[in-house]
């Protein structure tokens, strides 16, 4: 089933909501999380049962979605109680009922941390984590852009069916960017995730919008929205707030929240 879009009040209609599946990833320190939490939200407010999962082992994907809380990763739960752990202990509802799970993984200089990504799936895989909580839709935020081994679980194993690359006119940015499409481009004959488009964070680089419109185009795909550089994020995160919930009327957040119909409207 696919959206007709959201009705008058911003919000699809429950029966159009439909299970949709998306991975985000870019460079490190992107402000890939920051833009993952906020769209959570969105989707929450669009009128999905959402839960975000943090796809690496610092484990702070949903810092803002649970006020600043550090959650204790799936993969420590493991090592820690063995396989089988109960899912009231590996998810918890953050801001706006939005579910939160943080994969986790090996203390440093002591495995792949890959692995942990494999390892904290199939064990909300196990607990039918998506079913028992009505999920409709799924933020994973996936390390920086390493897209090999467990990191690129998310595009491969079903579990997204939505790639999402987030990134700036920064050179390494974009070159990061090729990246994750080529990674993407490489899984495509096989049935896995779709590259559903870019979203620019704005660093305030020269020429900017003409780059990533120009890398766009490059990778034959489209921007789904241009995030203006603002304070208004910093001040939310000072209050351990996505900027959605913190400053909703913000011009921000006003593309945030298109940004979300956008994705809703590729279902």
């Amino acid at each position: 089933m696919t959206n007709s879009g959201p009705s008058d009040t911003g919000r699809f209609p429950p029966e159009e909501i439909i299970m949709h599946r998306i991975a985000m990833y870019g460079k490190g320190g992107i402000g890939k999380s920051t833009i993952a939490s906020n769209l959570s939200i969105a989707f929450h407010r669009l009128g999905a049962q959402v839960m975000q999962v943090g796809c690496d082992p610092k484990a702070d994907s949903t810092y803002l979605l649970t006020g600043g809380k550090e959650l204790t990763p799936i993969l420590s739960l493991v090592r820690d109680k063995g396989p089988g752990v109960p899912l009231s202990l590996m998810v918890t509802k953050g801001e706006e009922g939005v579910w939160c799970a943080e994969a986790g993984g090996p203390p440093p200089g002591m495995g792949c941390a890959g692995r942990g990504i494999v390892a904290a799936l199939q064990e909300l895989d196990k607990a039918d984590a998506y079913g028992k909580l009505s999920i409709d839709a799924v933020v994973y935020d996936v390390l920086g852009d390493v897209v090999c081994g467990g990191f690129s679980m998310p595009i491969r194993d079903g579990y997204a069916d939505s790639v999402v690359i987030v990134t700036s006119g920064e050179r390494m940015a974009m070159h990061a960017a090729k990246n994750i499409a080529e990674a993407v481009d490489h899984f495509k004959d096989r049935g896995y995730a779709r590259l559903a488009g870019i979203i620019v964070n704005k660093r305030n680089v020269p020429d900017e919008e003409r780059k990533t419109e120009e890398l766009a185009k490059s990778l034959g795909t489209v921007i789904l929205g241009v995030l203006p550089f603002s304070r208004d994020v910093q001040v939310a995160e000072e209050k351990h707030l996505p900027v959605l919930s913190d400053n909703p009327s913000s011009p921000v957040s006003v593309e945030l929240m298109a940004i979300a119909r956008r994705l809703y409207g590729q279902a």
